[in-house]
């Protein structure tokens, strides 16, 4: 009886870190080949006292939803400006039908109507707070399936902040 333990024990171990390392090459895929969204910043408590050196993320098109049919689960329809600042389009169930330009940002529902796009918060080292403070836009790459990933934070010009 203990072979088979240490032989079950070994199969949940490896299909764990096949996943975890899948998750990780997704991830990856998504960084080099991505398109990069701006996502303008809607205010919000800029740090927590709790958690250290931590910015909490709230985005402009993650409130005002309440002529959009809030699903649980779902896709924000984004279209980039001449800037390449994100602007909701809509929100949809499923990832068709896509216009062309558009992007999809995939979400699910949060409090009171409003939307999380994935990347509601932003760790920095200990003691660059202030660096963060005037950050205006949230930088995110996407994928053709609505996967995002926070790349940093941007500027009013648009500068990665760094």
């Amino acid at each position: 009886m203990k072979k088979y333990s240490w032989i079950l024990i070994l199969a949940n171990l490896l299909l764990l870190l096949g996943l975890f390392n899948y998750s990780i090459i997704k991830k990856e895929r998504i960084l080099s080949s991505g398109d990069l969204v701006l996502l303008e910043l809607a205010p919000v408590d800029p740090r927590s006292l709790m958690q250290g050196d931590y910015m909490r993320l709230r985005y402009a098109i993650s409130q005002n939803t309440a002529d959009d049919r809030v699903l649980k689960r779902g896709f924000c329809v984004v279209k980039l400006n001449a800037k390449g600042i994100g602007e909701k389009v809509r929100l949809q169930k499923e990832n068709t039908p896509k216009n062309a330009n558009e992007l999809l940002i995939e979400y699910t529902a949060g409090r009171w109507g409003s939307i999380n796009v994935g990347a509601e918060s932003y760790f920095f080292q200990e003691g660059e707070g202030e660096k963060y403070e005037n950050a205006k836009y949230g930088g995110i790459k996407v994928d053709d399936k609505g996967n995002s990933v926070l790349v940093g934070l941007y500027d009013a010009d648009l500068k990665k902040i760094e």
